[in-house]
This record gives C-alpha cells, structure tokens and sequence, in this order.
C-alpha cells in the first residue's frame, strides 16, 4: 500500500486528536447500545414483537423468531417520492429487497420514510428557505423509522441534496448498526448541460421565450434519476463510494440497467452479512471515524464537487463525535489535484464521467498518490482499495472487476500525476469579512481576484430587480446578506447565476458574496458563500455598505473590505424579512437553534 501523503496523515491526526473527547463519548454509547437488551429483538416482548410483525405477511414467523440467528431483519429507510426524479425508481425497491433478504434466509421491512424535496423545483420560491433545515428533520425521522428496535442492519435509500447527509446523521444516531445506502443512479443523458445553461443566459437578457426555456430544461431533465450535472446529490453519491457505504460502483449506474437490480439485490445480502448477530457486524458508528471523513474531504477536492458539503461534512462527522473545520479543508485543499472536470466544472456529464472511468479510477488515482487512506473501514471488502473497481454482469452474474488504469477520455478524467489542475476545486476565504467558501473549479483564472463596489442587497429578489434595470451593469461585488441559516434558513441563491453569468460575458469584473449558499451547480462566476459569522449573528457582512470596495482574492485565500466597518450599526433580525407563511413559522425553532455555517448550518447535535 502506498505510504500516506504527510499532509492528510497530519490533518487526519489533528482531526483525532481535536475528536478526542467527543468520539470517546459516542463509542461509549455505541457500546451501551449494543450492550442493551433494548436494542435485540430477540430479547423484545413478545407483545412488542407481535405488533412488529402483525403485517409481515409470509415473513412473519422469520420476524418473530428469536433463535434463529440466521433471520436477520432489515429495516429500510426510504425518502421515496415520485416527484423527485432520482428518488422515483425507490418505489419498487422495498419489494426487491425483501425477496432478496428471503432468499437469503432474511427479512426485511420498511422502518419509516423521510421526506426528500427538490431543491430544483424550488430555486428561487419560498419552499427553498426549507430545504437546508430538511437534512435535520431527515436525520430525525430517520431516527425515529430505526427506533423500533426490531433490526439488525439497515438499508438506506436515498439519492440527493439533504437527504444523504440527513440519513447519515440519522443512521449514526443508531450507530450499533450497520448500514448500507443504496443508490438510484442518474437518469440517461439529455439535452447537453452547456446548450442548457446557454438557454438560460439568453432568457436572462431576454432574448429567448418562456416557451424556450421550457423545452430546454424539460429535454435536460427528461427521466427517473438523479439530474446528470455533478452537484450535490451527484457529490453525495462519490461520498458514500469514497467513505465505504456503498457497495463499490453502485453510484453511477441508470436506474433501469439490469446491473442496478443486481446492486440492490446484492446491498441486501450483504446487509444480512454484516448485519448484528452474526459473524462480521459492521456497525455504521464504528466505521466512520476521522479517516472516513478526511477521505470525502479529498474526494470533493479532487473531482470539484459541490460546496455544499462544506456545510453536510461537519455535519455528518459531528453526529459520529468527529469535529471537522473549514482548516482541515482549506489545508487538504492545497495537496489535493482535481481529476475530474464534470459540468458545471466541464462539457461532461456523470453519465460521460461514469463512462471514462468513474469514482473507481478516482479511488484508484488517489490510492495510488497516497491521498486517500486505505486502512479506513467500509461495508464491503478488507480496505478501501476494493473501492478501485467497477460492477458488472456476466452470466446473468454480478462481480467486481479492477477499474480502468488509464482515463478513457482524458477531457473528463486525468490521473493524480498530470492533473486539470494541481489543487482542488474548492478554497477556504478569511478576512475582514469573516471566513467564506469559494469553488473555483470552474472560475478561469483571471477572474480568481475581483475587486469591486458593493451592491448590497436583503434577498435574491432585489437583485433580479436591479438586474433588469441595468443598475448592475458595471464592474461589481452583489452582496445578499440575510440569507444565513439563523436569518431564514440558508436558501440556495442559484437562480442569480444567469444574470451574474450574463454580466460577466460583458467584461464586467463580478463575484457574490452572500452569507447564504450557491447550488451544487455553482460554475464560471466567483461566489463567496456561506459567509460566517452571518449578518443577523453580528457578522461583519451586515455591516457592508453600498460603495464599499470589496476584495475576493481566491489564490491568496482572503475577503476583505477597504472601510471601516467598526463604528456602523450591526444588521440584525429586525432588519430580516418576517418569517411567515408557506409553513416558515415551523421551523422557527430549527433557525433559532443553528449552528454557524462551519458548524454545518443546522442542529449541530453536540450532545451526540
């Protein structure tokens, strides 16, 4: 095995070390739940167990057993709706399931369902001013599906944006037991994402119809399956690849391929493989640790994921006990090569990706440079190293086979040795205006310094106000402040980026700064997100003014501001817009009680 790079074996240590107290604290309650009798069906009252197995229908007598340490139970976990299009192909996977778990010698049942929205259905609506806050209420009902306690695994399924980081936190709430995600794959290659975003630009400046739009955007997204752009759900997938809860492969086949059948038939048998009671348990809590988690770090820096994960990787670590900064970022970062250009980093979409190569030549490179560490646990095989290799059918049977060693289109995927380029896609901003996220993957070099006036603006909806008056035509820093998760709940501000696109194809110089986020899909323009501490806590960004010359320098990794914001007003919660309606008032508490965008922008569950 490759010696590990010195950079992540010292991150990764720093991380240990900073964890220590914490990650202590959560393995003793792992160890006391697998100590509890609370936690063995076979040790439930009978009156208990005859409820859990009342509609079981022929597996019933498999549930009830109590000696037969071969009937293990399997609790799945679904966020299957039939109006996201990557979570649709969940609806028959419960059936398929549970004749696998039968004919293995199993059972299986639905523990609970989670909501799964869309956060392309609501860009730029009010329903987006839920969508981060509906990890955490994943993370809870998921939470709430395993608490029956009648299960020795679990099976997840789940695809996109919030719900994978909200079924991590929720299965690790759970962490005695072992846990298998199980993917849907993207839906078959539509209309090109570059002719898509073209569309887009046009009708922004005018010059295409509503009608236009239309058709380019249904031909984009066409069928079952995750969207083909490489944003958060697609990032979720290469994480849970990369941090060993997949089976290896899993993430980039079609929904309808035979082979995704035989993945989900086989993620079955192996959750009864490792399941509790049985020779190999692989509890989820156990698992994950700081290894698990500085190999998603490199893993988002190398293929230039979605900086949403800057928010969800805190996140998932700190429900394992593990505490992640935005540091052990920013210094991965500087040692981390981007290999993968995917759209909106590239023409390519995850189809095109998957086809070149995929995450097994990805975990293959970056084995091989000694950036990812292979002795960290995974559901399946000895070491992450099972992780370089690609599923396939033969004989109407599933095995495993090595990854390609060389790139099969070299515009999409290049090796660790000559990279697109020699740092990743993702930098850590600090400065007079705090501490920021910028993805640069995407952003041409001369644009990785903009110096500009600010325009300050309270919400998205100004700024396409200002875009249409032509009062932003003009060398700029758009700054929406506002917009953090305490203030409204870190809404994505991506139906900004055809006008910012637009203003840039000018010659204008143009960044964001916002302490709200971009999507997954953020591209060409500089954005300065997730700025904390944000405006209604303090932050200096509340303190901005119109005119006041704003400095975004991506390679130096600063953001600063040339005035002197020490003598103004701090922008606080009466200045934010009133938080009523479309079932905001709900999540009153939820805002309240968030934690700051390093923190991962939501219940911060310390006590975990």
């Amino acid at each position: 095995m490759t010696e590990l790079h010195d950079r992540v074996a010292s991150v990764t240590e720093r991380i240990r070390l900073r964890s220590h107290d914490r990650r202590r604290a959560y393995l003793e309650d792992i160890a006391a739940m697998e100590a509890s009798p609370d936690s063995d069906r076979r040790q439930v009252g009978c009156s208990n167990m005859a409820h859990a197995a009342a509609a079981a229908g022929e597996d019933q007598q498999n549930v009830l057993a109590a000696g037969d340490r071969r009937a293990a139970n399997i609790g799945i976990i679904t966020a299957y709706n039939d109006m996201l299009s990557a979570h649709q192909p969940f609806e028959t996977y419960p059936q398929v399931i549970r004749a696998a778990a039968r004919a293995a010698g199993g059972t299986a049942q639905v523990a609970g369902g989670v909501p799964a929205m869309c956060d392309g259905v609501t860009q730029g609506r009010p329903g987006m001013e839920l969508s981060l806050l509906s990890r955490d209420v994943i993370a809870m009902a998921t939470a709430v599906g395993l608490s029956h306690g009648v299960y020795d695994a679990a099976l997840c399924l789940g695809v996109c944006d919030k719900i994978v980081p909200g079924l991590v936190i929720g299965a690790l709430s759970f962490g005695h037991l072992p846990v298998i995600f199980v993917p849907a794959g993207p839906m078959t290659s539509g209309l090109p994402n570059a002719e898509k975003a073209s569309i887009r630009k046009a009708f922004a400046r005018g010059e295409a119809s509503r009608e236009d739009l239309l058709r380019s955007e249904v031909a984009a997204y066409h069928g079952p399956g995750t969207c083909t752009f490489y944003g958060t759900a697609n990032s979720n997938q290469m994480l849970m690849e990369v941090m060993g809860l997949h089976l290896p492969g899993a993430a980039f086949v079609n929904p309808h391929d035979d082979l995704r059948h035989a993945l989900t038939v086989a993620a079955t048998e192996r959750a009864l493989e490792i399941a509790r009671g049985g020779a190999n348990p692989r509890p989820i809590g156990r698992c994950l640790d700081e290894r698990s988690f500085v190999n998603a770090i490199i893993g988002l820096h190398a293929t230039g994921g979605s900086t949403n994960h800057t928010l969800h990787l805190p996140a998932m670590a700190a429900a394992a006990g593990i505490t992640l900064s935005w540091e052990d970022f920013a210094d991965l970062s500087e040692i981390t090569p981007l290999l993968a250009r995917v759209y909106p980093n590239g023409e390519a979409d995850v189809n095109h990706f998957h086809a070149a190569g995929g995450i097994g030549y990805v975990i293959r490179e970056l084995l091989g440079a000694g950036l990812l560490d292979g002795s960290a646990a995974t559901i399946a095989g000895d070491s992450l190293a099972d992780y370089a290799s690609e599923p396939v059918l033969g004989d109407g049977k599933l095995r495993w086979r090595p990854a390609p060693d060389t790139s099969l289109d070299p515009q999409i995927l290049r090796p660790a040795a000559d990279p697109h380029a020699v740092n990743g896609g993702l930098r850590m901003l600090d400065g007079d205006l705090g501490k920021a996220v910028i993805k640069i993957s995407a952003v041409a070099k001369d644009r990785h310094v903009i110096e500009a006036p600010a325009a300050v603006f309270a919400d998205e909806a100004a700024v396409k106000t200002a875009y249409a008056e032509g009062r932003l035509n003009r060398d700029v820093v758009v700054v929406v402040r506002g917009q953090g998760p305490q203030a409204n709940g870190m809404p994505e501000l991506h139906s900004l980026t055809p006008m910012l696109a637009n203003l840039q194809d000018q010659g204008f110089a143009v960044a964001l700064v916002t302490d709200g986020r971009m999507s997954g899909a953020s591209g060409t323009v500089p954005a300065a997100i997730h700025v904390t501490p944000e405006a209604v806590a303090g932050g200096a960004i509340g303190r901005i003014a119109d005119g006041d010359m704003i400095r975004l320098d991506a390679g130096a990794g600063t953001l600063g501001v040339a005035a002197d914001l020490s003598s103004r007003p701090a922008f606080g919660p009466i200045n934010g817009a009133p938080q009523r309606g479309f079932a905001r008032p709900l999540f009153n508490a939820m805002r309240a009680a968030s934690g700051s965008a390093e923190q991962g922008a939501g219940l911060t569950f310390t006590e975990i």
